[in-house]
């Protein structure tokens, strides 16, 4: 029995490996970019990709690619290809390459991620440290992990194969040959602890971005945070079940369909919500110009309302996305910078992570932060949005110095924030 079962991962690994292929992007003096390798959002490196679609169409992550646009691929025959960008999107962190080969090439298949389950065997294939397609078994230890700071839509499967730096945009095979997730991930201070994109999640991204070269998620209109124990009570449900709504944005969606703060929203389409990152991940799920029907709690008894979603605004941070793990306490409050708060704040800028808050005798007072100020790099990593700016702290510890590069209308500085112990 053992035998087999290792012949059936002997095949799966050969039939892997050709779907793979090693990617290094190009500066635009055709050079390679010279990357650290680790899993940093946006931040460019060698990676892996998938091959998806027989004429030469190519999944990775969006932090492999960075903001190069031409990228060097290497298949598992030794052959070069330069590869353009389809399109990208930050929100997964995923991105979509084309090469034009001589022949088709071999494509993957993806199963439905819907179905993985915790145990099942998992095989991950990438170059980790330039040691081209390594495959590594293991098993999925978590499903619909969230809140790891990553991207705007988490809900990664967690697995113990082996993912290491390289190893960022290549496949989680199932022992079909199937592809259920693509890796993105890992927790760089621990050993057996990977994340990967679900391949339900790739599969919707990876078809607007061929169709669109972008993807449009729908929009709701609504700030919402978690239920404690105590807010679950007042509001007559039970702790975990649904979100409440804070605010409800003017002539936006939840406000034409009578959605108010208070109201506790529990199903979308009957699916429960059970966390703020799930009801953003619902309502991203669904394009512009889907009705939805949604179930809220309101003054203790339900009510279901039919609402019509818009085109989500790209800048807009939901109100419950959660603080870095082990936050280091600068006495700042952030969100990204918008065409409309650029212009408030006299800024050029059209990206970047805004200061909105600077509290009374904190860090960032003492060093002169004020409001208006658009944070561009955390210890020299550029950040762009609120999760990028998130991971970039979330790798400083107590006792360390932070070096911000801030922009203030048209001027940069840099500003070095000394943490306590």
């Amino acid at each position: 029995m053992l035998e087999d079962i290792q012949a059936v991962i002997t095949e799966l690994a050969e039939q892997a490996k050709p779907l793979v292929v090693n990617l290094f992007p190009l500066t635009n003096t055709g050079r390679i970019r010279e990357g650290s390798g680790e899993r940093t959002p946006n931040a460019s490196g060698s990676g892996s990709g998938l091959i998806v679609d027989s004429a030469g169409y190519i999944v990775t992550n969006n932090h492999v690619i960075g903001d190069a646009s031409e990228i060097e691929v290497r298949l598992s025959d030794k052959t070069k290809l330069l590869a353009h960008v389809i399109g990208k999107d930050p929100d997964t962190d995923l991105a979509l390459l084309k090469v034009t080969p001589d022949r088709p090439l071999p494509s993957a298949t993806f199963g439905d991620s819907t179905g993985v389950k915790v145990g099942q065997w998992v095989l991950a294939v990438g170059n980790p440290f330039g040691l081209d397609r390594t495959v590594t078994l293991g098993v999925v230890s978590g499903i619909g992990r969230e809140n790891i700071n990553l991207s705007r839509y988490e809900n990664f499967i967690q697995t113990d194969a082996s993912i290491n730096p390289g190893n960022s945009g290549g496949p989680l095979f199932n022992l079909r040959g199937e592809v259920i997730g693509i890796n993105t991930a890992i927790i760089n201070f621990a050993q057996g602890i990977g994340f990967a994109i679900p391949s339900n999640m790739a599969q919707q991204v990876i078809t607007q971005l061929l169709e669109n070269g972008k993807v449009v998620r729908g929009w709701l209109g609504v700030g919402i945070q978690p239920l404690t124990a105590d807010l679950a009570k007042k509001f007559g449900v039970s702790e975990g079940e649904g979100v409440l709504v804070n605010e409800v944005f003017e002539k936006d969606p939840a406000a034409v369909a009578g959605i108010r703060p208070g109201d506790v929203i529990i199903r979308i389409d009957g699916t429960v919500v059970d966390s703020p990152n799930k009801l953003s991940r619902l309502i991203g799920a669904l394009t512009p110009g889907t009705r939805a029907k949604i179930e809220v709690v309101r003054d203790l008894k339900p009510v279901t309302l039919t609402i019509l979603l818009t085109e989500r605004r790209d800048a807009t941070v939901p109100a419950s996305a959660p603080p870095p793990r082990g936050e280091i306490k600068l006495g700042l409050e952030v969100q990204e910078l918008t065409a409309s708060l650029a212009e408030k704040f006299k800024l050029e800028e059209s990206r970047g992570v805004l200061i909105v808050k600077v509290e009374p005798n904190s860090l960032a007072q003492a060093e002169g932060l004020r409001e208006g100020d658009v944070i561009k790099e955390v210890n020299r990593v550029d950040v762009s949005s609120v999760a990028e700016y998130a991971a970039a702290l979330s790798r400083s510890r107590h006792g360390d110095t932070i070096l911000l590069r801030v922009l203030r209308e048209k001027r940069a500085f840099y500003v070095v924030l000394k943490t306590s112990d």
